[in-house]
């Protein structure tokens, strides 16, 4: 065997890649071309033209920042090769980089005059720099001027704030953000919010600078190189929730220009660009997860921390949440959850209400994240680690920020919650606090026993060991120990569910616990903290039906329970949504099939009775008063929340709301059309499927334009045409139908987008059900997209889907034929393969009878319209379609005694057509059909 030597292997190989891009398959060609490249010696003649032919066809394949470092590495062996200039020209000019074209076109014009490639080129792109030079001249007039007054201290507060928003508006274009940040803007932005008091300007300010990084890395890195990250934490650091909310959104866009991501919700990192950028993103978190427990921020500033690190810990690409356990990042948050209002000393965290109950929802997105047993047991490790180093401390304190954090992790991660629980001598130690005289050991003890109760084993343990402490500690003087064991009590008595035959208490029990939690709740004297607890109580005690007929009556009870939930407090979530997924029946319903009931009762098993009071008629009762009490404003100040557990109960609150038709204008006029688009994007499946429903449910009744306005009638489709699918129902099929159709009603961008999102498939694929409703849904929205041009070509194509339309003409059912023959008109009306393909169908004549002799006046005008379509201009679609009984048909139309008829006058047109085509001649006055039928016949004989 002869071993060739690596120059002649890479020339065989490069031989090899110019057939393969002879026969237009670059792919190969690239993969040839760069085993070329590895062979061969830097600084080679040949590896520069191994690089220029691997340029080229990375160009065929529009990989244009390759093509470029290729003609890059090339042009450094050989400085003016005109066919490395050449390629880097039009790879820059496709990227936009129009100034670096026209430098490359005009050395390859100095060193080749003759080339006439490159003379349209240049021709082209000196009008383009010479436009951008002078768009570029004002453009740096504009920055220049506003840059004046923006900075001007001294000048008037309304110029100052016009001249910050004019350079937001010029940072949005590339060549405004170069020149500003080549002015020094940064700088300049720096040193302003040092002394700057008016809030508007200084929130524009940072905006900004995230203007500056989008979606741009190097401006990014120039921004940081000036600045630093720790600018960023400094600027987060407030007490003001605009300029936190600011801080946090500039810190997010940093993040997505080393990733390669944007803010919109299915984005995700690009591998190539995390990995060049690994060293800036990792130190991002590390400055992230140290702010964690800086004990000088504000809890607001420190909430908008722990919220950017959990929303972005799930993007494997980015490996954060394992990284956040390597660098502790667990013990740092069980800090957070620990501190406490009651310990305050110089050295303690700032929080706010909702710190806790973020910290346990990033710790539980953390755990999310730990796909394997070695990760989780790293996790866990964490965890011990914490509480043992509390434990290992004599005094009082760090056994209660111990038993306060447990809680937090039964709250979040609940698997790691219960394996720290069971652990021996835990819940020995909170049942010994519970029974001490101290408060605060006492609330601290009530709270753990309550999120410990989470299964109903649990419960069953709880009942078993502490019910008797809890009772005891609800005869406390203290209101807060007190309210605190009565949602332990309220907890441990719901562990039934909606079952109505399980009572862990006595009769009536249920409802004097549920008197003690509205006594809690509709107090103005007591704190909210109070009335956290008392809504977290009836949560649980809800599950009764006949608590919940009780509450919904009680006025003051349900305002106060949708004031609560107005203050968007994250710690106030669970207790109030779960109230209202109670109050609305909106929780996962098992279905029991009667096979299995039957059996059941055979077995002797247990079988749950559902309350008469849960009835439909009494559910939507409630949803009612709960609709107009104005309960959205409450869900839409709740759905913040990163938390998607807390996401799916909201939108299964908005979900049964907008499931009477009459709630459902109340639901968009108080802002929850724009929170389910977000909720239906990102979440727990069963969360993401109940606000797709709630969307639809909005789009079937309200117009889109007002449900949708602007850019949300986009995003809006996605979510609608995942409903689409078979796991889900019949209803949520038929409900997405319904909204889609109205969508593709309103214009040709929404229609596009549709298109875009795989909709017409999917639409189609309910053409073919035997489900009436759902064949009857998908034609009406067929109906309204074939108003797109790309949906015309798409139904011009070698496809049954014009024909499959004919055949549905045929139908029994009316809505179907009218939407069928609606899509039909607008086919044949601008395409004439469209109209030819009538006679594809083998019931062609049959199909076209049932339209002319319809009953429905409307599908008589449809079918006249139609036939009209396919006779005009074309004779031999005409000649095929006299041959039959379809004239007398249209002569007998034409006599219709209406005066204004429109199948009427088409009729007449389709006659008119065939006479003009000569297919058949205007008859005498006693002349009649069939002779004119016979001479048609004799005239095609005799052609």
């Amino acid at each position: 065997m002869v071993t060739m030597k690596p120059s002649e292997e890479a020339e065989s190989c490069k031989n090899q890649g110019n057939e393969c891009f002879k026969s237009n398959n670059f792919e190969e060609a690239v993969s040839l071309y760069s085993k070329a490249v590895n062979l061969s010696d830097k600084g080679t003649r040949e590896r520069a033209t191994y690089l220029k032919n691997r340029a080229a066809a990375y160009l065929k394949l529009n990989k244009f920042n390759e093509t470029i470092a290729d003609c890059d590495e090339a042009l450094e062996v050989i400085p003016e090769d005109p066919k490395a200039l050449y390629r880097r020209a039009q790879a820059l000019e496709s990227v936009k980089k129009f100034e670096e074209a026209y430098r490359d076109a005009q050395s390859i014009f100095k060193v080749d005059p003759t080339n006439k490639a490159i003379q349209p080129m240049l021709s082209r792109l000196h009008t383009i720099v010479q436009e951008r030079a002078k768009h570029n001249a004002q453009t740096s007039s504009k920055v220049e001027q506003m840059l004046k007054l923006a900075f001007n201290v001294s000048e008037q507060t309304e110029k100052r704030e016009k001249a910050i928003t004019n350079l937001l508006v010029l940072g949005k274009e590339n060549s405004g953000a170069d020149i500003m940040l080549k002015s020094g803007i940064v700088h300049k932005i720096q040193q302003l919010l040092k002394v700057e008091k008016n809030s508007e300007i200084y929130v524009n300010a940072v905006r900004v600078i995230a203007q500056l990084c989008k979606r741009n890395v190097d401006r990014t890195q120039q921004v940081i190189k000036i600045v630093g990250i720790p600018w960023f934490l400094e600027i987060i650091d407030s007490d003001n929730e605009e300029q936190v909310n600011v801080a946090q959104y500039c810190l997010q866009i940093v993040l997505n220009s080393f990733s390669g991501m944007d803010n919109k919700k299915e984005s995700k990192p690009d591998p190539a660009l995390t990995n060049q950028y690994k060293g800036e993103i990792d130190t991002l978190l590390t400055c992230l997860t140290y702010s964690i427990t800086n004990r000088v921020i504000t809890g607001l500033s420190r909430d908008a921390i722990i919220e950017l690190i959990m929303r972005n810990c799930h993007y494997s690409t980015l490996n954060w949440a394992d990284k956040f356990v390597e660098i502790r990042g667990v013990q740092r948050l069980l800090e957070v959850c620990s501190e406490l209002e009651e310990y305050k000393y110089e050295s303690a965290m700032n929080i706010t209400p909702s710190s806790r109950t973020i910290a346990a929802a990033c710790l539980a997105r953390i755990y999310e994240n730990m796909f394997y047993d070695e990760a989780r047991e790293r996790f866990n490790h964490s965890v011990d680690d914490y509480i043992k180093d509390k434990l290992l401390s004599p005094d009082l304190e760090s056994k209660v920020r111990v038993t306060v954090a447990i809680t937090s992790l039964l709250r979040g991660p609940l698997d790691v919650g219960n394996y720290v629980i069971s652990k021996e001598g835990i819940m020995e130690m909170i049942l010994v606090m519970a029974q001490t005289e101290d408060s605060l050991q006492q609330k601290v003890a009530c709270e753990c026993l309550i999120a410990a109760a989470s299964k109903k084993d649990k419960a069953r343990a709880i009942i078993n060991k502490g019910v008797d402490i809890l009772k005891k500690l609800y005869t406390s003087k203290d209101d807060a120990v007190r309210v605190r064991a009565l949602v332990g009590l309220c907890k441990i008595g719901s562990f039934g569910g909606d079952d109505a035959s399980i009572r862990p208490f006595a009769d009536g029990s249920t409802k004097k616990l549920a008197e003690a939690c509205r006594k809690f709740l509709v107090n103005p004297a007591k704190d909210k903290d109070m009335r956290k607890w008392a809504a977290e109580g009836l949560s649980y005690l809800t599950l009764d039906a006949d608590v919940k007929e009780k509450l919904v009556d009680d006025k003051p009870a349900i305002q106060s329970l949708i004031e609560l939930a107005k203050t968007g407090d994250q710690s106030c979530l669970y207790g109030v949504v779960t109230t209202l997924v109670n109050l609305c029946n909106a929780y996962e319903k098992q279905e029991v099939m009667p096979e299995m009931l039957e059996l059941a009762k055979f077995a002797k098993h247990h079988i749950p009775e559902q309350h008469e009071l849960d009835d439909p008629d009494f559910v939507n009762k409630r949803l009612t008063i709960l609709g107009k009490a104005g309960v959205t404003s409450g869900l839409v100040a709740l759905s913040k929340t990163e938390s998607h557990n807390s996401r799916e109960l909201i939108a299964r609150v908005f979900n049964a709301l907008c499931s009477l038709q009459e709630l459902r204008g109340l639901v968009v006029q108080q802002g929850g059309a724009k929170v389910l688009i977000p909720m239906a994007l990102e979440g727990t499946n069963n969360g993401k499927k109940q606000a797709a429903q709630a969307l639809a449910r909005i789009g079937i009744t309200i117009n889109p334009e007002v449900a949708f306005p602007g850019q949300r009638n986009l995003e809006v489709v996605r979510p609608l045409v995942s409903l689409l699918h078979p796991e889900c129902t019949a209803l949520e099929n038929f409900e997405a139908l319904m909204a889609l159709c109205n969508l593709a009603g309103m214009n040709e961008t929404t229609r596009n987008r549709i298109l875009k999102e795989g909709g017409l498939s999917k639409i189609e694929h309910y053409l073919y059900e035997d489900h009436l409703m759902l064949q009857r849904a998908a034609v009406q929205c067929i109906c309204n997209l074939v108003q797109s041009e790309d949906v015309i070509k798409i139904y011009e194509s070698e496809s049954d889907r014009c024909k499959y339309l004919y055949m549905l003409c045929q139908e029994e059912d009316m809505e179907s034929i009218i939407a069928a023959t609606g899509a039909l008109c607008i086919l044949t009306s601008v395409s004439k393969k469209c109209c030819r393909k009538l006679f594809d169908l083998q019931s062609w004549l049959e199909s076209l009878r049932c339209l002319l002799a319809n009953p429905n006046k409307e599908v008589q005008y449809r079918g006249t319209y139609m036939l009209y379509n396919i006779l005009k201009d074309d004779k031999d679609s005409a000649a095929k379609i006299f041959e039959t009984d379809v004239m007398e048909i249209l002569m007998a139309l034409t006599k219709l005694e209406e005066v204004e008829n429109k199948t009427k006058e088409f009729a007449k047109k389709c006659l008119s057509v065939a006479e003009e085509l000569g297919v058949i001649r205007k008859p005498d006055e006693n002349f009649s059909l069939e002779a004119i039928r016979q001479e048609h016949n004799d005239v095609e004989e005799n052609e």
